[in-house]
């Protein structure tokens, strides 16, 4: 994340600078792992894929409020969360742009009663099933550093 970006972020409120505390990471990181299994644990039909949906963005949300963190920062809202696992190296690199499209169906979701699609649901269960671990990872070897 370029410093210039965060200096920005900082002085707008989005960021606050926050001390390190692994504690609070760990947490964050096992409630995201906890409510991703729960929502994929409940069967997939149109009545449930919102639900689904809401659950995993939120796990994906809540690592990146861990990986700023990490770095020393608490975001105020989820678009900025989601904005620093773009960043991240995992091996389906390339699966981190679905989250402006995840992040957007989100909103509608929650703002404009949009209701998610199955075929919605089961693409972020996907990206779940494929990055979510990557990025636990990436986040739990960061820990360990500091």
């Amino acid at each position: 994340m370029k410093q210039e970006n965060i200096s920005v972020w900082v002085k707008s409120g989005i960021l606050r600078l926050r001390q390190v505390d692994t504690e609070k990471i760990r947490s964050m990181i096992t409630s995201a792992e906890v409510n991703a299994r729960v929502a994929k644990s409940i069967a997939l039909d149109k009545n449930s894929a919102t639900l689904i949906f809401r659950e995993i963005y939120e796990s994906i949300r809540q690592l990146g409020d861990a990986a700023w963190w990490l770095q020393g920062y608490e975001p105020t809202n989820h678009e900025i969360s989601v904005e620093i696992l773009k960043e991240m190296e995992i091996k389906e690199k390339l699966k981190l742009n679905f989250l402006d499209r995840f992040k957007k169906i989100r909103h509608d979701a929650n703002y404009r009663g949009f209701i998610v699609t199955i075929h919605q649901a089961e693409e972020i269960i996907d990206f779940w099933n494929k990055c979510g671990k990557d990025i636990i990872n990436n986040l739990s070897s960061r820990m360990k550093k500091n």
